[in-house]
């Protein structure tokens, strides 16, 4: 069902739901990591993909526990690294699903750092949208729960989520149009 003022439906009410939603406190997770010498660049800070493996195994634990069995990375949107993070952090990655669909999520992650002999406040050094896909024993897609937002923050980052899934599936359809209409004029790539 569609909200006249906002414009948004409500996941917890859709048509097509015969599943039924879960909060979205009911899958968030945190998965806390303390970085070490084989983390490093050549800079000397942390590599960046470890960074990401670990929003990737986050962001895969709530996609799982919010369907309830596999889910598969889809996609990755917007990583953003706001600060290196040093030898000796107390890295903490928490994911939360922020909008899902038949058998997609969108799992958004912040990632917090601090000195792990420091009683400093985690600083925010980076932030992620991943898209999971739930499937079954097959690996074909399987209908998820609908994630019911519990609060305004919730509530904000559900209709974001929903905006970039519609730029997403622009950005795939003009992407398919020009490839189509080069493979027509006889421009191979």
């Amino acid at each position: 069902m569609t909200d006249q003022a906002t414009g948004v439906t409500d996941p917890a009410n859709r048509a097509d739901s015969e599943i039924p939603g879960k909060p979205t406190a009911a899958s968030r997770t945190t998965l806390s990591h303390i970085m070490t010498g084989s983390d490093t660049n050549l800079l000397g800070t942390v590599h960046g993909g470890v960074i990401m493996k670990l929003v990737d195994d986050a962001a895969g634990a709530v996609a799982g526990r919010h369907s309830g069995g596999p889910a598969v990375t889809a996609s990755m949107d917007e990583m953003v690294f706001l600060e290196p993070v040093r030898v000796g952090d107390l890295v903490h990655v928490k994911a939360q699903v922020n909008w899902t669909g038949r058998s997609s999520m969108e799992v958004g992650v912040r990632v917090m750092a601090e000195r792990w002999n420091e009683s400093t406040p985690a600083q925010q050094v980076g932030s992620a949208y991943l898209v999971f896909a739930a499937v079954d024993g097959d690996g074909k897609p399987r209908r998820v729960p609908p994630v019911i937002p519990e609060t305004e923050r919730d509530n904000r980052r559900y209709q974001e989520a929903q905006i970039r899934r519609t730029h997403r599936l622009a950005r795939r359809r003009a992407i398919k149009e020009l490839r189509e209409k080069r493979a027509a004029e006889g421009i191979d790539d």
